[in-house]
């Protein structure tokens, strides 16, 4: 059984319980390492700036503290493999849904489960939707 790291455990620990709850019962079936839960301004400023992230400080819901977002990757990292990234989110958001918690995945922003009309790819990203 695969088991998070000291920093995917520390960086999903500035998390919403609920991301919290879900990733930690997705890493008993698949290995995943946490990218980064918790955004500062300075940071979410410099990803915006890169073209990384379409919103600046403190439009961000990886601002909120705890963070009502997540950036969470199956190991090893391959971010060519789209496949691998899209397999990993219908994972991940059948886990949510048998927790009764609803997530947006940056593949499908608008939740339609077509992921070929996205604007903007950002396949680690998950977030609690705003009724969660």
């Amino acid at each position: 059984m695969a088991k998070f790291g000291k920093r995917s455990k520390e960086r999903l620990s500035t998390c919403d319980n609920k991301l919290q709850k879900i990733f930690n019962e997705v890493i008993k079936y698949v290995d995943c390492s946490v990218l980064e839960g918790h955004r500062s301004g300075e940071r979410q400023n410099k990803l915006y700036d890169e073209g990384k992230t379409k919103v600046r400080y403190p439009n961000g819901r990886h601002n909120s503290n705890p963070s009502r977002a997540v950036d969470v990757a199956p190991y090893p990292i391959d971010w060519d493999d789209r496949e691998r990234f899209h397999l990993f989110a219908g994972f991940v958001i059948g886990i949510a849904q048998s927790m009764g918690i609803k997530l947006r995945w940056g593949g499908d922003w608008n939740m339609n489960f077509e992921v070929d009309d996205n604007k903007f790819d950002d396949f680690p990203h998950f977030e609690l939707t705003k009724g969660e």
